[in-house]
């Protein structure tokens, strides 16, 4: 399941040392203690354990590969959160967002080379990420966000990808509506919920429902099986009725959105996303039916959007 580089280092060669650390982050290893450093056999460059072993050797060190086979399930899990790149995702989609930000400034040029070079570094991301999740999902989505902005920017007459299932909505055939969505919400939900009621159709009422049959005639669904609004690819259902309002440029919805996306299917880790759950869950725990929970829910995300926004100014 994984191979095992053990070394040891002479004191006195710094060249040869920092030539090991370097080739060592260049495939992706792991280190599980000092001199123990471990890499998956399918998919990542054994041979370049291999490779540092004769080095090392070569140069009167010490340095031993071999397999390794965790006997337990959960040894085997320990072991491949290791290589999780999650924080590694997360830094690249801040500078994408930077990029995103600043691209009508760049001009075409220069847009470009920043394009090119983050483009650079997602593929280097994705050679050492060995148990690729939804991190990756984030980042390509977010890429490919950047190369939508510099097309409508610098290439107006390139055909553009398709948003399927995104295609902008006016808000005016939304007001007044009825929207159902499931029994017993919780984050993705409940956050819906807040950006329909602040955001959408300020005079929405909510119905809980337990099956897509019992939704109410003429009602907007959310976040089910065949909902009029449910997640579309990388895109949980909150992210995806932003996008469909030309919600997604507000930058303190977008960091609400990507708290939410982490709570409701993982991904790229975000500061806020544990105090935002615990939060919700106390109001789980206070709140005796469904629409008592929305209520709960509303305040705090009302709050939290408020200390988004004054972080701006």
């Amino acid at each position: 399941m994984f191979n095992a580089l053990v070394l040891s280092l002479p004191t006195r060669n710094s060249t040869l040392r920092m030539r090991v650390w370097r080739a060592l982050k260049e495939c992706g290893a792991t280190v599980l203690r000092d001199g123990v450093y471990l890499l998956p056999r399918d998919g990542a460059d054994v041979g370049a354990l291999r490779k540092l072993e004769k080095e090392i050797r070569a140069h009167g060190g010490l340095a031993i590969t071999f397999d390794a086979a965790p006997q337990a399930e959960e040894d085997l899990a320990a072991l491949r959160g290791r290589f999780d790149r999650a924080a590694d995702y997360g830094a690249l989609v801040a500078r994408i967002s930077a990029a995103r930000a600043s691209l009508a400034s760049l001009g075409p040029r220069r847009g470009l080379t920043a394009l090119r070079r983050l483009e650079q570094a997602m593929e280097k991301l994705a050679r050492i990420d060995f148990f690729p999740g939804q991190a990756k999902e984030q980042a390509a989505a977010a890429f490919a966000s950047l190369k939508n902005r510099y097309a409508e920017l610098y290439s107006r007459n390139e055909p553009r990808p398709s948003g399927k299932g995104l295609r902008p909505l006016e808000r005016a055939r939304f007001q007044k509506r009825i929207w159902a969505t499931r029994k017993a919400p919780w984050v993705d939900r409940l956050a819906s919920a807040w950006l329909i009621k602040r955001f959408i159709d300020r005079e929405a009422k909510f119905v809980w429902i337990a099956r897509p049959s019992e939704r109410p005639k003429k009602a907007v669904g959310f976040d089910y099986d065949g909902a009029d609004f449910t997640h579309v690819k990388n895109r949980v259902t909150f992210e995806v009725l932003a996008a469909a309002f030309g919600l997604d440029q507000d930058p303190a919805l977008a960091r609400i959105a990507a708290a939410v996306h982490f709570l409701d299917v993982g991904g790229i880790p975000v500061a806020e996303a544990n105090g935002l759950e615990t939060m919700l869950k106390g109001a789980r725990e206070k709140a005796q039916s469904d629409d008592a929970l929305l209520a709960e829910a509303m305040r705090t995300l009302d709050l939290l959007y408020s200390g988004f926004r004054a972080a701006q100014h």
